[in-house]
């Protein structure tokens, strides 16, 4: 390892090269992943958002220090069979999602893309971290681990590590590790950051009061945005899809389940079915009604992630000795929160994960899509197909 900057224990290796084909593997990973956390998440009512591109590249970057049952556990979870090595496929996605950002000139107005990915972990200062561990966090995660001192200070350890997502998602995450979860048997936090701020190729016009019909059978009056405009449109018995693009390469995909079968998309909900519902949308002229909308959630996925299939990494059979040999660690817990804001010019959304590691066919006349009930949406970079953000807006007003 070479000088490291400030605290930081970094390995000299340098960043693996991009293997394009590689995306194609992970994206299959987190299309499998994001139906999971969906389909979990979404058994309460109410509005959900999430980063499953977030969880899963904190989940690969632990799966890196993991062995044994530990290891295939985690490589379960994120559907590793479906590809090769899933740090190559993460490796090659962040280095493309790293060239979106930017000013683009269109009908006349320069709009702006901004999206930014970090990853870090956050380790006892006198833990001693295995060289193969460091070096494909380096290889693959342009990540070192950040010395702090739980031992002495957890709670100045807990406000660094919050500091630091704030920072990188715009504040919009301001506390994601809550008190107490961060001890003096803590020994090592992994954290991944997203921020995305994107306006829409066309924008909408000004949003007008309209009624949004709620799930439980309620009516809200919600601010409707409306849209004339070509889109890639699609639809099958149980929905209506549309997509909306953003300047830069990135869109929002709005998934409607037909009226009167509300459950049957949630319920049969996948991976393939994802991607079948992406790749079935052609241009079609539409006449789009939807709702602006902005909220957050967070969620401790601990339970979740034992129950998708890996709980061994939660107790002391854990074995993450690829990581250090110093001390057994064990997955705490893991918690998500994301923000989504959805209005006439564009999208705002941030997401972060944490991992605590303690001891132990086109119509001819315009389609009429008007979204006033509740329905799936995701955020996917194009030309990759990974999807950013996803989630379920059950009431726009709240």
């Amino acid at each position: 390892m070479g000088p490291a900057a400030e605290q930081e224990i970094r390995s000299d290796a340098p960043r693996s090269s991009a293997d394009l084909a590689a995306t194609h593997d992970v994206r299959a990973a987190v299309d499998a992943l994001s139906a999971d956390l969906y389909r979990k998440l979404t058994r309460e009512p109410g509005n959900v958002v999430l980063s499953p591109y977030s969880i899963g590249i904190a989940l690969a970057m632990a799966r890196v220090g993991a062995v044994g049952d530990t290891a295939s556990q985690i490589a379960a979870v994120l559907h590793a069979d479906l590809g090769n090595d899933p740090s190559a496929g993460f490796n090659a996605l962040d280095q493309a999602l790293a060239e979106r950002p930017g000013k683009f000139t269109m009908f006349g107005q320069t709009l702006e893309l901004e999206l930014a990915v970090a990853n870090r972990l956050w380790g006892q200062k006198d833990l001693d971290f295995e060289r193969p561990f460091l070096d494909e966090l380096a290889r693959d995660y342009d990540a070192g681990v950040q010395v702090v001192d739980y031992k002495a200070a957890p709670e100045d350890a807990r406000r660094t590590i919050n500091d630091w997502v704030a920072a990188r998602t715009r504040e919009h995450i301001k506390d994601l590790i809550p008190p107490r979860v961060i001890d003096a048997q803590t020994r090592l936090v992994l954290t991944n950051a997203i921020y995305l701020k994107a306006a829409w190729r066309k924008r909408f016009n000004e949003a007008v009061t309209g009624t949004f019909h709620r799930a439980d059978g309620a009516n809200v009056r919600a601010k409707m945005m409306r849209l004339s405009e070509t889109l890639g449109y699609g639809a099958g018995d149980d929905y209506q899809a549309v997509r909306l693009p953003y300047a830069g390469g990135l869109s929002m995909i709005l998934v409607v389940p037909s009226a009167g079968k509300p459950d049957a998309l949630e319920r049969d909900l996948d991976g393939p079915m994802l991607r079948r519902v992406v790749n079935a949308l052609s241009n079609t002229p539409v006449k789009l009604a939807m709702p602006k909308f902005s909220f957050r959630s967070k969620a401790r996925l601990k339970d979740v992630l034992g129950e998708l299939g890996m709980p061994i990494a939660f107790t002391s059979r854990a074995d993450f000795s690829g990581i250090t040999n110093t001390e057994p660690l064990q997955i705490a817990d893991v918690i998500h929160e994301a923000f989504i804001a959805v209005d006439e010019k564009g999208t705002e959304a941030a997401a972060a994960a944490a991992q605590v590691y303690t001891l132990s066919i086109v119509p001819l006349r315009p389609v009429e899509l008007t979204i006033d009930r509740p329905f799936l949406f995701l955020i996917q970079d194009d030309e990759t197909g990974a999807i950013l953000f996803m989630g379920r807006v059950s009431d726009p007003t709240t």
